[in-house]
């Protein structure tokens, strides 16, 4: 496939969601909790603690929304301000009690209304991304669809970051890209190409640790073999030694982009 047509594929309206995962990998054991004890709570994030073959974890997910009305309460999964808040504040008890931390991710980029600018979208991003890079407990981020600009990355500082095979990551979308680069909108392919945010391109250079295959819809061995990964992954990270799991951590960062 192109990569415009993994674009396509990872903003399909058919697309499985955070929630559709949530709810097959963790079944009842999944409860929610809100908040981010200074403003409200943001729909777009669904964040709780549940329980991955006995381990308990914190399960944090961007939500999209199927339908039109899912997607407006949802927030087209632009989260605000205070959904980043939530979720660090989530994490922050994850690590309190040891509990790994499990972040699905999926959303063109945080919202960019004057409201969330107004009460600190960019340091919400910020402090996630600097408290995330030395929390005391492991992280896993897989990106389900949409992996956009800050606002991925405000879930996805971890231990590894995995991708579903049809998931894009990248700085920019391709759309944006094509009009500051040429203003011209018909190069929105070309700029696909050139961003380079396959999952196929990003675990080639290093940036992700794992490409997940996918049907097109969610198959009980899929979500068997996930939840197996998934819980040996973290099982193996939470044996870690806190100081090693941090250098670990610290290390896979200064890695991407370095010169052979």
């Amino acid at each position: 496939m192109k990569a415009i047509e993994r674009v396509a594929a990872a903003r399909a309206i058919d697309r499985p969601t955070a929630l559709d995962y949530i709810g097959r990998l963790f079944g009842d054991s999944f409860f929610e909790l809100h908040g981010d004890r200074r403003f409200g709570d943001d729909r777009a994030i669904v964040s709780g603690i549940a329980e991955l073959n006995g381990m308990p974890v914190t399960v944090i997910g961007i939500e999209r929304g199927h339908n039109t009305k899912e997607k407006v309460f949802r927030n087209f999964g632009s989260a605000h301000p205070e959904g980043y808040r939530k979720a660090l504040r989530l994490m922050k008890q994850a690590e309190k009690f040891h509990r790994p931390v499990l972040c699905l991710v999926d959303t063109s980029g945080a919202y960019c209304g004057i409201g969330a600018e107004e009460r600190g979208e960019g340091q919400a991003i910020a402090e996630n991304l600097f408290e995330m890079i030395t929390l005391k407990t492991p992280i896993l981020s897989i990106l389900l669809g949409e992996g956009g600009s800050g606002g991925a990355l405000g879930l996805a500082v971890a231990d590894e970051v995995w991708m579903l095979e049809n998931a894009i990551y990248s700085v920019i979308s391709p759309e944006g890209c094509a009009s500051i680069l040429w203003k011209d909108s018909s190069k929105t392919a070309q700029a696909a190409e050139c961003l380079k945010l396959t999952s196929q391109d990003l675990y080639k250079m290093g940036v992700i640790e794992k490409i997940i295959r996918e049907p097109k819809h969610i198959e009980d061995k899929l979500v068997d073999s996930l939840r197996n990964i998934i819980y040996n992954k973290l099982h193996e990270k939470k044996a870690l030694p806190v100081e090693q799991l941090l250098e670990e951590r610290y290390q896979r960062f200064r890695r991407i982009g370095a010169a052979d």
